[in-house]
C-alpha cells in the first residue's frame, strides 16, 4: 500500500575550475565538459553559486529579482565585456538560504552584487538560455575553512528541493607564477597539490580543510578565494556520505588547475588531462582570472 509520494532525488552539485573569463567565449575541452554537465543534470528550479569573485568580509546572498551581469576584470577584448547573462534572481531562495543556515548569519544583498564572471563564464555554457534563476552566496574571507565546510553541509537540504549548488574557482590559482610558455601544462608543485585535492575529494571529502597544511598550499593558493568554493562541494559530499568525481582535469599556464568535480552524477565520464588552448595576454599580477 502506498504511503505517499516518493522522496525527491537529490539534485547533483558541482565545482568548476573556471580559469580565464575568455572561457565564456571559447570552445575547448573544459567548456565542452560544462555543457555536458548542463545537458545531463535534471533541470534545476534555481542555481546557487559560490563564486571566488564575491570574496568579502561577510556571508551574504544576492536577493535581487533581476541581478546584473558583472564584468569584474580588465584587459580583455570588448567582445567579452559585451557578454550578458540575464538570468532572473530568486529573492525567495535567498531568504530560504538565510533561514536554513541559522544561527549562522547571512545578509541579503539587494544591490551591491549580481552575477560575476566566476558564475556566468561557466553558466553561459552549462545553461545558455539563462532562464533558470541564479543566486550567489559570497565567500566570507574572515572565516576558517571548517566554517565553509559546515555552511555547505547546512545547505544540503536544498538539493532535495531542485536547487543546483555550484562552486566556481580553481583548485590551484597563482597568478603571480603564471608562465605563458606553458599554456596547457603545470609546475610540479601545482600537479602535486591538485592530485592531493583529487585524492581527498574522491575518497574522504570531509578532510579537505587539512589541505591548508599541505607543503604546496602557499604556492597553490596564495590567496584562498579560488580554493574555498571547493570546500562547498566537499561539505555537500560529506553531508550526503558520498564522494565527488572528476568531470574534467587539466592545467593552464603552469599555475592554474582547471579540474572540475561533480557530485551525484558520476555517470558523466571524466575528460582526463589534455591540451587546453592558451589564455589571452593579460597582466598576471591582477585578480582578473
Amino acid at each position: 500500500m502506498s504511503t505517499g509520494s516518493q522522496p525527491t532525488a537529490s539534485m547533483p552539485a558541482a565545482f568548476f575550475g573556471h580559469g580565464t573569463p575568455m572561457n565564456a567565449l571559447d570552445d575547448n575541452r573544459y567548456t565542452a565538459a560544462w555543457r555536458a554537465f548542463g545537458a545531463e543534470v535534471p533541470r534545476p528550479r534555481a542555481i546557487l553559486v559560490v563564486s571566488a569573485h564575491w570574496y568579502i568580509n561577510a556571508t551574504a546572498v544576492t536577493a535581487q529579482p533581476s541581478p546584473k551581469t558583472i564584468h569584474d576584470f580588465y584587459g580583455f577584448p570588448d567582445e567579452l565585456f559585451a557578454v550578458q547573462y540575464p538570468a532572473p534572481g530568486d529573492p525567495d531562495l535567498a531568504e530560504q538560504v538565510a533561514d536554513l543556515v541559522k544561527p549562522t548569519w547571512v545578509g541579503l544583498d539587494n544591490d551591491s552584487w549580481g552575477i560575476d564572471h566566476g558564475t556566468w563564464s561557466v553558466l553561459v555554457h552549462a545553461f545558455p538560455a539563462a532562464d533558470i534563476p541564479v543566486v550567489q552566496l559570497s565567500v566570507n574571507a574572515t572565516k576558517p575553512f571548517d566554517y565553509h565546510l559546515e555552511l555547505a553541509a547546512s545547505l544540503a537540504p536544498l538539493r532535495q528541493q531542485d536547487v543546483l549548488i555550484v562552486g566556481s574557482g580553481n583548485v590551484v590559482h597563482n597568478l603571480g607564477r603564471v608562465d605563458w610558455s606553458q599554456p596547457d601544462a603545470a609546475f610540479d608543485w601545482a600537479r602535486t597539490f591538485d592530485d592531493e585535492a583529487a585524492n581527498i575529494m574522491t575518497d574522504r571529502p570531509a578532510d579537505l580543510p587539512r589541505l591548508q597544511h599541505h607543503d604546496d598550499f602557499a604556492m597553490a593558493a596564495p590567496t584562498p578565494d579560488h580554493f574555498i568554493p571547493l570546500l562547498y562541494l566537499a561539505g555537500l559530499a560529506s553531508a550526503a556520505g558520498e564522494t565527488a568525481h572528476v568531470l574534467v582535469d587539466g592545467y593552464a599556464m603552469g599555475s592554474l588547475s582547471m579540474t572540475a568535480y561533480t557530485l551525484g552524477c558520476h555517470e558523466l565520464e571524466p575528460g582526463g588531462a589534455g591540451n587546453a588552448p592558451p589564455l589571452p595576454d593579460v597582466p598576471a599580477d591582477g585578480t582578473n582570472i
